[in-house]
């Protein structure tokens, strides 16, 4: 199978690194079309870098990054994505806000205006898929910050995406409502089949999603484990206390402990 996201051999280093140090050095990473990955490693060895590679947003000093076989050198039209703060806009409304991306996005900035009842309908399904129906007339500061953060899922995946990439966009959140996204993100995957990378500092987070998980090292970063997560979908939460979760979940944290080690 040809991966749909393909990071081979990369090596990034940001202008202002006062150190000189590689950001990442010597990455490779494989995602296929339909997947739901996750990143995980210690503090600051790269995962936001590979997000923004991975959505043009920065370009590698060497190595390629390819998209739906495409090579990357320009922003990735074809991604969504969502980060820890929903970063909506107060003066908009909830609706508003999800529109957004249209207005940016060909071809849906050139067909908004005259088929805005279309997308308003795709706006306001999207919104009672995550538990908001009926909440796109409110104003950001009206909701919640669980609230605002399914809002920010919808406005991610409103241009219909190929590509979601997910920065930590649960790591605000109480413990509880954390669990309730899960399983909101765990539904839009499954009806959407879009293709996910999650970037995440929690290890139940990552366990409980994704298809595969991805340890990096400490910086430069590169992918020092690759984990299969074989737990069938849909997944319940009551899987999080099953003793072999927690046995994944432990094989993970000493992935990143060797990690740090090794820093």
């Amino acid at each position: 199978m040809k991966p749909f996201v393909d990071i081979h051999d990369v090596t990034h280093v940001y202008a202002r690194a006062e150190d000189g140090l590689p950001a990442v050095r010597n990455l490779t990473l494989k995602v296929n079309e339909g997947e739901f990955a996750a990143i995980v490693g210690p503090s600051g060895c790269g995962k936001s870098t590979l997000m923004k590679l991975a959505t043009g947003l920065q370009f590698p000093r060497e190595g390629t990054v390819i998209v739906d076989g495409k090579q990357v050198g320009a922003p990735v039209k074809l991604a969504g994505m969502a980060f820890q703060n929903p970063t909506m806009l107060p003066w908009r409304t909830t609706l508003d806000n999800i529109l957004l991306p249209l207005e940016i996005v060909e071809p849906h900035r050139s067909r908004l205006r005259r088929h805005k009842a279309e997308y308003v309908a795709k706006a306001e399904a999207l919104l009672e898929q995550v538990g908001l129906k009926g909440q796109g007339h409110k104003f950001p500061w009206q909701l919640s910050g669980g609230m605002q953060q399914r809002a920010s899922l919808c406005r991610a995946l409103i241009h219909e995406p190929k590509l979601l990439m997910l920065d930590e966009p649960f790591g605000a959140l109480d413990s509880f409502t954390r669990e309730e996204l899960w399983c909101v993100m765990r539904d839009l995957h499954a009806a959407q089949k879009v293709t996910i990378i999650l970037v995440t500092h929690d290890l139940r987070e990552a366990a409980f999603l994704s298809d595969r998980i991805f340890c990096m090292s400490a910086r430069p970063g590169r992918i020092v484990a690759e984990r299969e997560v074989e737990f069938p979908r849909p997944r319940d939460l009551e899987i999080a206390y099953a003793p072999e979760f927690s046995a994944l979940v432990h094989e993970l944290r000493g992935h990143i402990a060797q990690a740090r080690k090794a820093a």
